[in-house]
C-alpha cells in the first residue's frame, strides 16, 4: 500500500499524541491523555482540574463586513503557517469538539497545495484572481487571490540549521494508540530533513530539559557528517522539566557561529510544551527573537503535541522570528513538513510580504476577508517599507478569500467590470527595497477545481468556528461539493483526507 495512503488511514483511525504536562502540573501517567481547553469535559479516567493542560489559543475576533464606499481597502500580513489544520485534525480524530478559537481559517485553506500560475522570470511572487458563487450565501460571491512563490534553488546556498529540541520528560509520551513517542516523531522528521541536505549545509543540535546543552556543534552534512548528525539525534533521550528560554539563547549562539549572508540561517524549535522556566514574559521573548531575526537568523516552530502546548505562544514566537509554525501529529505530517515541503517551510524567498486589496464601490457594496483575523494592518503600515510582515518560502501556494456583496446594478455590467485589485509587496532576501505584484478580479473572472476545494475548506472552518457569518453553511453541502471533485481529490492524499475529516465532523452531534 502507498505509504501516504496508509498514513492517512491511520490518521482517520484517530492517531494523535498522548501528552504529558511539562510544567507545574507534573508528569501525566500512562493510559490517559490531556485534552485542550474548550473541548469535551474529562472523563473519570482523565486528569483532574489541578492537572489540566496549559493549552491556550489566541482569541480570534472575526472581521465583519466593510462598506466598500466608506472603507475600500483591506490590508494584512502574508505568511503560510500550517499548524492549525493539524491541530484541528488531531481534535477531530480524537473525538473532541473543536475549540472555536483553535480554528484559523486561512491556515486551514493554506495547508493544501494549489495549482496557481508561477511567477514571471526574475520575480518571487505571482498573484491571480478568481470569482465564484459563495457556497454559504447564494446572494454573495466568493473572490479569491491565489499567490504562488518562485521555486528557489535551495541546494545552491548554504543552509545553516540549528535544531532546538525539547527533551523534557513529556516528550516520552506516546502517539495515541502506537509505540511512537513525541521525541520519536521528532527524530523521524529530522531524519527526513537531513536526507535532503547538501554537503555545504550545516546542522547543530541544542537540547533543553532541566538544563540546556549542545549535543552537536555545527556539522557539515557530508555523507559522514549526516551519519554523525543522525547518531546524535538517535541517541537523544527524554527526561526532566523544561527550560525553553535557556535553550533558545544557546541555539542562537550556535546558529551565529556559521551564519552566512547568502544562505538560510534558521533555528528550528521542536517542542510539545510551554516555556515555563526563564523568560516568562511573552513580550520579552518576542523582543529577543525579533532582534535575532533582524540579525539574519530566523526561527521556525514545530509543535509535536496538544497536552501542555501553548498554541498562542508558539505562533507568536514564529511570527516574531520571521519563520513559520507547523504541527506534527503523525509520521506522515513529519514527512510533509520536514521532507516534502522543506524548501517552502524553511527557505525564505519573500520577506515582509503583505497584501492590500482595494474594492470598487461601483460593483462591490460590502466585503469581508475570511481569516487573517490576527494579521490585519493599517494602510500606513502597508505603505511603510520598514514595517515587519510575513515571510513566504519557496514554491508555495497562498490563498486569500473574500466574501462579496455586489451592488444592485452589478449584474447589468460587462464581464470586464472591475471588482477588486490586489497588490502584494515584498522584499527579496538581501534587499531592502519593496517589490510589488498586482492582480485584478472582474465580474467575468473564472474559477476551477482549486477554488471549489478552497471554498469547501473555508466553509468547513466557518462551521467549526460557529461563525456568525456562516450563513447557510453545512457539512452536508461541503460533502456534496467534494463529491463533484472525485478525480481531483484522488490526485492528492491530503485533500482526500480532508473529506474524511468532514465526514467525521458530520457524524458528530456538535456540528448539526
Amino acid at each position: 500500500m502507498n505509504r501516504k495512503i496508509f498514513g492517512l488511514a491511520a490518521l482517520a483511525l484517530g492517531a494523535m499524541f498522548t501528552l504529558c504536562g511539562c510544567g507545574a502540573g507534573g508528569m501525566i501517567g500512562d493510559g490517559w491523555y490531556d485534552k485542550p481547553s474548550g473541548s469535551i469535559p474529562p472523563s473519570d479516567d482523565e486528569p483532574t482540574e489541578g492537572d489540566a493542560p496549559n493549552y491556550q489559543y489566541n482569541s480570534i475576533v472575526e472581521q465583519g463586513f466593510k462598506d466598500a464606499a466608506e472603507e475600500p481597502s483591506s490590508y494584512f500580513s502574508l505568511d503560510r503557517n500550517t499548524a492549525n489544520y493539524a491541530y484541528v485534525r488531531a481534535q477531530l480524530n480524537n473525538g473532541m469538539t473543536v475549540a472555536n478559537d483553535s480554528v484559523r481559517i486561512e491556515e486551514l485553506v493554506n495547508y493544501f497545495s494549489y495549482g496557481y500560475p508561477a511567477p514571471a522570470e526574475g520575480e518571487q511572487l505571482a498573484v491571480t484572481g478568481y470569482l465564484m458563487d459563495c457556497p454559504w450565501n447564494e446572494a454573495h460571491k466568493l473572490a479569491s487571490f491565489g499567490i504562488r512563490t518562485q521555486e528557489a534553488a535551495t541546494d545552491a546556498d548554504c543552509n545553516n540549521y540549528t535544531f532546538l529540541i525539547d527533551v523534557s520528560g513529556s516528550m516520552s509520551a506516546h502517539v495515541y494508540g502506537t509505540d511512537t513517542t513525541c521525541l520519536g516523531l521528532v527524530k523521524y522528521g529530522i531524519g527526513k530533513l537531513v536526507e535532503g541536505l547538501g554537503e555545504n549545509d550545516r546542522v547543530a543540535i541544542v537540547t533543553y530539559a532541566s538544563g540546556t546543552g549542545v549535543s552537536l556543534e555545527p556539522t557539515l552534512a557530508t555523507e559522514e557528517g549526516k551519519k554523525a548528525i543522525m547518531k546524535k539525534v538517535d541517541g537523544l533521550r527524554a527526561n526532566g522539566s523544561t527550560n525553553g528560554s535557556g535553550g533558545l539563547k544557546l541555539a542562537y549562539e550556535q546558529a551565529e557561529k556559521y551564519k552566512t549572508a547568502e544562505g538560510n540561517n534558521r533555528v528550528i524549535l521542536l517542542t510539545d510544551g510551554d516555556f515555563n522556566v526563564g523568560i516568562y514574559d511573552t513580550e520579552e521573548l518576542k523582543t529577543f527573537i525579533s532582534e535575532k531575526a533582524g540579525s539574519g537568523v530566523y526561527l521556525s516552530v514545530i509543535g509535536v503535541g496538544l497536552g501542555n502546548t501553548r498554541d498562542d505562544l508558539m505562533e507568536t514566537l514564529a511570527l516574531a522570528g520571521n519563520g513559520n509554525y507547523a504541527y506534527m501529529d503523525s509520521t506522515l505530517e513529519a514527512e510533509k513538513v520536514l521532507g516534502e515541503e522543506l524548501g517552502g517551510t524553511l527557505f525564505t524567498v519573500a520577506k515582509d510580504a503583505k497584501a492590500g486589496v482595494t474594492f470598487h464601490a461601483e460593483t462591490v457594496s460590502r466585503y469581508r476577508i475570511i481569516g487573517y483575523d490576527m494579521k490585519t494592518m493599517t494602510g500606513e503600515e502597508f505603505d511603510d517599507p520598514s514595517k515587519d510582515a510575513g515571510e513566504l518560502g519557496s514554491n508555495l501556494a497562498v490563498t486569500v478569500l473574500y466574501e462579496l456583496e455586489l451592488t444592485e446594478n452589478a449584474d447589468t455590467m460587462s464581464a470586464n467590470a472591475l471588482l477588486a485589485t490586489a497588490e502584494v509587496r515584498y522584499k527579496t532576501v538581501g534587499e531592502e527595497a519593496n517589490r510589488s505584484v498586482t492582480a485584478e478580479i472582474c465580474l467575468g473572472s473564472g474559477y476551477g477545481e482549486d477554488q471549489i476545494f478552497a471554498g469547501c475548506v473555508a466553509e468547513f472552518g466557518l462551521i467549526l468556528r460557529q461563525s456568525e457569518h456562516r450563513g447557510s453553511a453545512s457539512l452536508a453541502s461541503v460533502l456534496d461539493r467534494l463529491g463533484t471533485l472525485r478525480d481531483y481529490l484522488a490526485r492528492d492524499a491530503y485533500k482526500s483526507e480532508f473529506e474524511t475529516l468532514v465526514e467525521k465532523a458530520a457524524s458528530s452531534e456538535s456540528y448539526e
